[in-house]
């Protein structure tokens, strides 16, 4: 069965685009039924050209790359979620989305917050914006080959939650 992840931030432009063309991309080539999914809780509706550039200089398909809203997520026929993971920086007073969807057999997915700087607000031009998306990508990749390794079939709720906070913490 496979195990769905929702991947959460404002615009949904930057950050959680990152993460979930990583965790897909990781999620393949290592053999795991895993499939992330990204949104925002307030979708730009386009995607930063640097997250685009910088999965695709690190191999990662883009063509599924878009920024949509969260409401997917809610509807009847939304994928089960078992877990939802928020990448905003909360530390940067960034407005944090909540995620209170449940799943269709009323079931919450775990969540867990992982907060990365927002690599679009960084100085330098555009040379300090591609290596700011490239140190984001690298960062939440590593986050994101840890997660795609996890063996979700055997994890309860609880030992999901403590895995997560130790990846959370690498």
């Amino acid at each position: 069965m496979t195990t769905h992840v929702l991947i959460l931030c404002t615009h949904n432009a930057a950050r959680s685009i990152l993460a979930e063309g990583m965790l897909n991309h990781w999620a393949e080539r290592l053999g795991r039924d895993v499939r992330a999914h990204s949104a925002g809780s307030a979708p730009s509706g386009r995607v930063n050209p640097f997250a685009l550039e910088a999965l695709q200089a690190a191999g990662v398909d883009t063509a599924p790359c878009r920024s949509k809203s969260w409401d997917e997520f809610s509807q009847r026929d939304a994928p089960p979620l078992a877990l939802v993971i928020t990448v905003c920086d909360s530390a940067a007073a960034e407005q944090c989305p909540v995620f209170f969807g449940a799943n269709g057999d009323g079931s919450q997915p775990v969540k867990v917050h992982w907060g990365y700087p927002d690599p679009s607000h960084a100085e330098g031009g555009d040379d300090g914006k591609r290596r700011a998306f490239e140190l984001t990508r690298q960062a939440l990749g590593y986050r994101m080959l840890q997660l795609a390794q996890l063996p979700f079939d055997t994890l309860d709720r609880q030992a999901l939650q403590a895995a997560l906070s130790h990846i959370g913490h690498s």
